[in-house]
C-alpha cells in the first residue's frame, strides 16, 4: 500500500499536509548498496513526492542500522548525525589496503610472529577516549572541496588533515590471528577504517577492515531495523516518532501560547516550572512538547534572560502524537 501525500513548498524543506508520512524508518542496510542508493529504492513506494533523507551514510561495505528520515523528519537529521554509534567489526591483521578495508588492493605484512591477545587488549586501550584521527584516502572527506575518493581514483596526491574524534569504548570480541572481532562505541565523525589501520601500525602489523555491522545509532538500534525489501511495501506502518532523535535533549512542556509563539519564531519566558539548574552542564538546546506529548520543536535558552527561542520548528502538519 503506498502512503497517499502531497508535499507543498513554502519553506523548502519538504513540509507535508496532514495526510502525509513523518517519522523515522530504520534499515538493515545490505552489504554492496550506498545509503543514497537505500533511499533511491525507498522513494520509489511513493505515488507523490516525499521527502526522504539518510541521517549518516555507510559505505557500500557497511551492513546494518541505517536510519531515514520521512517528511518532517528530516528537519532532525542532524540530531541522529551526533548520536553515539555502535558497531562490530572483523579486522583482518598482517595485512594493509589502500581502501583500508578488504576492497581494495591488499598487501600482506611479513610478520615473524603474530601479536598476542595481551598486546591486542594494550593497543586497544591506546584508542579509547578523545584521539586524533586522519580519514581513509577512499571516503567523503573533503580536500579543497572535493571529495578524498574522487581524488584517489584518479591517483592524484593529497594529504588529509587528523580531526578530533571520541571513541567511548573499544571491546575485544574475538581474537584468533590473523581475524579479530571488536564492538566499538564511538561519536560523530569517527571512522572505523581509520582505526583498523592506526591499530594495525600500533601493532605493528597491519590491519584492514574485513566486515563492518552498525548495530546501533542511539535509540535506533538494529531490532528496530527492517529488511530494505520489506520497508518499501507498507513504509509508513514502519514509521518512527521523531521525538526519539531528541531524547538525549532535555525536556520542556510548553502551554499553547507558547507553542503558537514559538511556531513564529519569537521568543518566550522560560516556564516558571522549569529550573534552568536542573539542567546538565553541556545542554545548549531543549525538546520542546506541547499539551498533548507532540514535539513541536528544538529550542535554545537564556539562562540569564530566562528566555527560550526555537532552532528548529516542526511544520504544523505532523499531527501524530509521541510518547
Amino acid at each position: 500500500m503506498r502512503p497517499e501525500t502531497r508535499e507543498v513548498t513554502n519553506d523548502g524543506i519538504g513540509m507535508m499536509e496532514s495526510g502525509a508520512c513523518h517519522g523515522f524508518l530504520v534499515i538493515d542496510k545490505p552489504r554492496g548498496m550506498t545509503s543514497r542508493a537505500v533511499v533511491d529504492q525507498l522513494q520509489s513506494a511513493f505515488s507523490l513526492p516525499t521527502r526522504l533523507g539518510h541521517t549518516g551514510t555507510l559505505d557500500p561495505l557497511e551492513t546494518g542500522v541505517l536510519v531515514i528520515g520521512v517528511g518532517a523528519a528530516t528537519r532532525l537529521a542532524e540530531y541522529v548525525q551526533r548520536i553515539e554509534k555502535m558497531y562490530h567489526t572483523r579486522l583482518r591483521l598482517g595485512a594493509r589496503s589502500d581502501t583500508d578495508d578488504g576492497e581494495g588492493t591488499i598487501e600482506p605484512v611479513p610478520l615473524d610472529e603474530p601479536p598476542t591477545e595481551q598486546a591486542v587488549h594494550r593497543a586497544l586501550h591506546t584508542f579509547v577516549g578523545e584521539i586524533e584521527q586522519v580519514p581513509p584516502d577512499y571516503s567523503a572527506a573533503k580536500v579543497t572541496g572535493r571529495r578524498a575518493y574522487d581524488l584517489a581514483r584518479r591517483g592524484q596526491d593529497f594529504a588529509l588533515q587528523p580531526r578530533t574524534v571520541h571513541i567511548r569504548s573499544l571491546d575485544l570480541l574475538a581474537y584468533h590471528y590473523p581475524w579479530l572481532d571488536i564492538q566499538v562505541r564511538c561519536g560523530k565523525g569517527t571512522y572505523i577504517r581509520s582505526l583498523a589501520r592506526d591499530l594495525g601500525e600500533r601493532l605493528g602489523c597491519g590491519a584492514l577492515v574485513e566486515t563492518l555491522r552498525r548495530t546501533q545509532v542511539g535509540p535506533f538500534d538494529q531490532a528496530l531495523a527492517h529488511p530494505l525489501a520489506t520497508a518499501s511495501l507498507e513504509m509508513s506502518k514502519h514509521l518512527i516518532p521523531l521525538a526519539l532523535a531528541v531524547a538525549d535533549l532535555p525536556r520542556i512542556n510548553l502551554q499553547e501560547p507558547d507553542v503558537i509563539h514559538i511556531r513564529q519564531g519569537q521568543r518566550i519566558r522560560l516556564p516558571a516550572s522549569f529550573d534552568p539548574a536542573c539542567l546538565p552542564p553541556q545542554a545548549q538546546e531543549l525538546a520542546a512538547f506541547d499539551a498533548d506529548n507532540r514535539l513541536v520543536a528544538v529550542v535554545g535558552f537564556d539562562c540569564e534572560q530566562k528566555m527560550l527561542f526555537a532552532q528548529k520548528v516542526l511544520p504544523n502538519s505532523v499531527l501524530t502524537s509521541y510518547t
